[in-house]
C-alpha cells in the first residue's frame, strides 16, 4: 500500500493530522491553539497540490486528498464550533439542537464539495466556494465568539456557497501570498488587539467570496 503514496500524499497526510490535533486542543480547552492548527492546515494545504504537480502523483492522491481536506477542513472546525458553542446553549435543547442540525448541514456540504471537486475541476476557477476559504469563514467568528445565532447563520450560508453552482476565481501567487501573510499573523496574533489579525483575513476572504464571482462574471461580458 505504502508504494502507491507518493510525497503530496505525506503533506496530505500531515494536514489531516494538523486537524486532529485542532480537535484534541479544542477539547483540552486550548482554543487559540486549536485554532492555529486549522490555520496550519489551511497553509499546508496549498502546499500538496504545486507538490502533486512537480513530482509524480501517486495513484491515491485524488482519494487521499479529499479525506485529508475533510478531516482538517470539515470535521475540525464543525468540533470547534461545537465545543465553543455548546457550552453557552446546553442549558437550551433547542438551541443545542439548531447548532447540531447546522452543523450536519456544514458537514454534508463539505462532504458533497470535497467528493465534486475532481469531477468538476476547471483549470480557471472552482466551482463553488473553497474549503480553504469556508474553513476560514467559519472558523474566525467563532474564535471571535460572535452571538449564537450569527454563527448559525454564517455556517448556513458557507455551507450552500460551497455546493453552489457558482465559480470562484483560482488566486494567482501575488493573493496566495497576501493570504499566506494574514494566516501568520492570525496565528502569531490571535486575540491580541481585539483580534486585529483574524478579522483581517476574515475581511479579505469575505471579499473574495463577494467580489470573487462579480470579477468572473464581468470578465466573461
Amino acid at each position: 500500500m505504502l508504494s502507491l503514496l507518493s510525497i503530496a500524499d505525506g503533506i496530505s497526510l500531515l494536514k489531516s493530522l494538523f486537524g486532529f490535533f485542532s480537535s484534541i486542543l479544542i477539547f483540552l480547552g486550548e482554543v487559540h491553539w486549536s485554532f492555529s492548527f486549522i490555520l496550519l492546515a489551511i497553509l499546508v494545504d496549498g502546499i500538496d497540490g504545486m507538490v502533486a504537480r512537480k513530482t509524480k502523483q501517486g495513484e491515491l492522491g485524488e482519494y487521499f486528498e479529499a479525506m485529508s481536506d475533510m478531516t482538517a477542513l470539515g470535521i475540525a472546525p464543525a468540533l470547534f464550533i461545537f465545543t465553543l458553542y455548546y457550552a453557552k446553549v446546553s442549558y437550551c435543547p433547542y438551541y443545542t439542537s439548531y447548532l447540531l442540525i447546522v452543523l450536519v448541514v456544514f458537514l454534508s456540504c463539505s462532504m458533497i464539495r470535497l467528493t465534486a471537486f475532481h469531477r468538476m475541476k476547471h483549470k480557471k476557477y472552482f466551482i463553488g466556494l473553497p474549503v480553504t476559504a469556508g474553513s476560514v469563514l467559519v472558523m474566525v467568528p467563532a474564535f471571535l465568539e460572535v452571538s449564537f445565532f450569527y454563527i448559525l447563520a454564517i455556517v448556513v450560508v458557507v455551507s450552500l456557497a460551497s455546493i453552489a453552482p457558482t465559480p470562484f476565481p483560482k488566486p494567482g501567487l501575488k493573493i496566495n501570498g497576501v493570504a499566506t501573510i494574514l494566516i501568520i499573523i492570525s496565528i502569531l496574533t490571535g486575540k491580541l488587539y481585539d483580534g486585529i489579525g483574524p478579522m483581517i483575513l476574515f475581511v479579505a476572504l469575505m471579499c473574495y467570496a463577494i467580489g470573487g464571482p462579480l470579477y468572473l462574471q464581468k470578465k466573461s461580458k
